[in-house]
């Protein structure tokens, strides 16, 4: 049986050049970064060096750049850290409620200690806009916290928009831009932002580490107390083979990201062509242009998200029926009822997201595949009627 990766958004494949380049590191290079005898100094360079690939991919300092163990913890600490760093002037939050839930399960946290959060719409396209932030700021505002692109749709926010308003409030602003590094670009000189999350996984590196890009001057209170690393902002010996991994992935991507994120957006927006042709009562979930170029989420009218999804598997087909870390879950999409997408439309709702290693031969397997198990599936629903749907 074939098998096709369509689920780029949850985790990537390992890029060969990256599993090559851990190697060492698991092996001789065994030593503990933090040693400043031979074992740990050249550990310590390739911690240091991976720093300089990843500050290197963004145009920021390589000091700005704090490793951690993944976007969640990066995003925790962006949150946290900014929360209860001292000399805070006020204890209000602005977000989304399409945001991850590393963001969304924070924020719920912080609401239990006394902070104030508020959780601003997206319209119907799955867009946050400016004014709604605009509007939600006040004189106690710290932060504001809008993700770069949605993890579920694609969708692409007005990062630099609402980047300006937070500035011109005195707020601090962050991004969580895990599901956009990578894909689209995100300048670290013009960006308005103050805190950045990334992780590794996403780009074709190894599951395990992530971070946070910190402007200069931005203090933060730490998360995991212990030891100096990350000059005191991240306690704990680093996950040096992730850290490593990391900087190679970085440094594939400075060379290689424009072209093979052509390339990937040629293939989704050949999929995407393919099934609008060949299976009628398909809803585009989330904006038809600003989305990231490997994301396309759609509803498949009187079929059942999961049922479809299981039946792809068999197939061969990995997708998903929302984001990876809330997979298993039998209600409709969070991000998607906060859209107003019909609830009944939303259960039939599967995001594809393509990546390195998808081919035209993927897309048409997939297709294939996809109108095969669809026609069954609404072949047993008593809600479907074919001729009424090619009257539409």
């Amino acid at each position: 049986m074939r098998k096709v990766y369509l689920d780029h958004n949850a985790t990537t494949p390992v890029h060969p050049e990256v599993a090559a380049a851990i190697q060492p590191f698991l092996g001789d290079l065994f030593g503990n970064p933090s040693s400043i005898h031979w074992a740990g100094r050249d550990v310590r360079k390739a911690v240091e060096d991976a720093r300089a690939e990843v500050a290197g991919f963004y145009g920021c300092r390589p000091l700005e750049v704090v490793f951690t163990s993944s976007g969640t913890e990066g995003d925790n600490l962006a949150v946290k850290g900014v929360a209860y760093r001292s000399g805070n002037a006020g204890k209000h939050i602005v977000t989304s409620q399409v945001e991850h839930p590393a963001i969304m399960n924070t924020c719920r946290f912080l609401e239990t200690q006394g902070f104030r959060v508020t959780y601003v719409p997206v319209n119907r396209q799955g867009i946050v806009e400016p004014d709604a932030v605009r509007g939600a700021i006040t004189k106690d505002t710290i932060l504001v916290s809008i993700m770069a692109s949605n993890n579920e749709t694609g969708c692409i926010m007005p990062i630099e928009e609402i980047g300006a308003i937070a500035k011109e409030a005195g707020a601090l602003m962050h991004t969580d831009a895990v599901q956009s590094t990578g894909k689209v670009p995100l300048p670290w000189e013009t960006l308005p932002v103050d805190l950045l999350t990334f992780s590794g996984h996403k780009v074709n590196g190894i599951k395990g580490a992530g971070g946070l890009l910190v402007r200069k001057g931005i203090e933060l209170a730490a998360l995991l107390h212990g030891g100096h690393q990350e000059r005191g902002r991240r306690g704990g010996t680093e996950n040096v083979v992730g850290i490593v991994a990391m900087g190679k992935a970085f440094s594939l991507l400075a060379r290689n990201m424009e072209p093979e994120v052509a390339e990937v957006r040629r293939l989704r927006d050949a999929f995407e062509r393919a099934l609008y042709a060949r299976i009628p009562e398909i809803v585009l979930n989330g904006h038809p242009t600003r989305r990231l170029p490997n994301t396309v989420n759609l509803s498949f009218r009187f079929v059942e998200g999961e049922a479809l999804l299981l039946n792809l598997d068999m197939l061969g087909i990995a997708c998903s029926s929302g984001s990876a870390c809330t997979s298993g879950s039998l209600e409709a999409s969070p991000i998607l009822l906060a859209m107003g997408a019909d609830p009944t439309d939303s259960q039939g709702a599967l995001r594809f997201s393509l990546g390195r290693g998808n081919t035209e031969g993927d897309v048409e397997y997939a297709v294939d595949a996809i109108e095969t198990v669809v026609d069954k599936l609404r072949a047993m629903s008593p809600l479907y009627h074919p001729l009424a749907a090619k009257a539409r």
